[in-house]
């Protein structure tokens, strides 16, 4: 398995943890808002930001029959032309917000919804494409976004692992060589429940690609355990305040909580560390408190060592305690005083 690239940064198992922080509709109709957004995501230490490129109608068609309206969860009411309407970015502010991107050293792409969002993009010189949950089954576009040769990204929400299979295989098939996939629950929000993570280790083993979490859980926890487990890509929707009223800024993080999970997936990362059985480094101030034999009375050359005079106790500058019952017995080599650690020139013979 060889490791993704998106901008000369190395993704994948052994590499530190990739935090794509996702603006997705959370701009609320505003471009100041937006690059303010994109700045958020530096500040608080994201690898990269996400866009979402497309328009209501390269999505939908605006009708109010029933199959086209929602009917529960936080969109309710709406019909879909109208939450994409609603939600959407203007293709206009791409490239003010990949210029302000690339000026903060951010990597920024996006995920494509149809043909002539792919264009848009390569026309910005995305360095890779994420293709969205409900877009997987979407064989066309993926081969159209996998023929430019850059890295894609698939996300996995409410698909069975046979359309993940042929996600891959068709990008493959349209030469993506860097591929990698997410995991996700395409819930708004997410029951941590329902996240499923041991998931994350079998599609590797499965599709042989470095995956990570699409996470929509309405906090941290889920998305820094799936780090525990080898995730090796974190996308987290974000927003200036949960309390603005746009179409995803209710389950989406905060600036401070985007900061936290930018942290503390890497310091989960670096504690996982690799199989060890030798002492760390911090830990050798600590190798002197362990027990060792001690002479804990005064023993005169001839006299015979007894668990009178000679005990286990701490520092740890003496024999270390497994050979008290070797010493036990023997007679001291040379006068030994109270509280001298022992060695074996102190010890011989019955």
């Amino acid at each position: 398995m060889k490791p993704l690239l998106i901008g000369g940064r190395a993704i994948g198992p052994g590499c530190p943890p990739y935090v794509v922080a996702e603006l997705s509709a959370n701009h609320n109709g505003s471009l100041e808002r937006a690059l303010r957004l994109v700045e958020v995501a530096s500040a608080a230490g994201a690898d990269a930001v996400k866009l979402q490129t497309y328009r209501a109608d390269t999505l939908t068609i605006k009708s109010d029959a029933e199959e086209f309206r929602i009917t529960e969860g936080l969109w309710a009411g709406k019909t879909l032309y109208e939450l994409y309407e609603w939600a959407h970015m203007p293709w206009e502010w791409h490239e003010p917000l990949f210029a302000r991107a690339r000026e903060l050293g951010l990597a920024v792409f996006s995920s494509p919804f149809d043909c002539t969002a792919v264009e848009l993009l390569e026309r910005l010189n995305a360095p890779a494409y994420k293709i969205a949950s409900l877009e997987l089954v979407d064989l066309p576009l993926i081969r159209y976004a996998a023929a430019t040769g850059k890295p894609l990204i698939l996300s996995t929400g409410a698909a069975t692992a046979g359309e993940i299979q042929e996600a891959v295989v068709a990008a493959r098939g349209a030469g993506c060589g860097d591929l990698a996939l997410l995991h996700c629950v395409s819930a708004y929000p997410a029951e941590p429940a329902e996240s499923n993570l041991k998931t994350i280790p079998d599609m590797e083993r499965r599709f042989r690609v470095p995956v990570g979490l699409s996470d929509h859980t309405m906090d941290n926890t889920t998305a820094i355990a799936a780090i525990a487990i080898g995730a090796c890509i974190i996308e987290k929707h974000f927003t200036l305040s949960r309390n603005d009223g746009g179409p995803d800024d209710s389950f989406s993080l905060e600036p401070d909580a985007l900061k936290d999970l930018c942290r503390d997936v890497k310091t989960i990362w670096s504690a996982l560390g690799k199989v060890n059985y030798s002492p760390q480094p911090g830990e050798r101030s600590s190798l002197r408190n362990r027990r060792s034999l001690y002479a804990v009375a005064q023993i005169s050359a001839g006299t015979k060592f007894t668990k009178e005079n000679v005990r286990s106790i701490r520092p740890g500058y003496g024999l270390p305690p497994k050979f008290m019952d070797e010493i036990l017995g023997k007679k001291a080599t040379r006068d030994i005083g109270e509280g001298d650690a022992l060695e074996w020139g102190m010890v011989g013979d019955d």
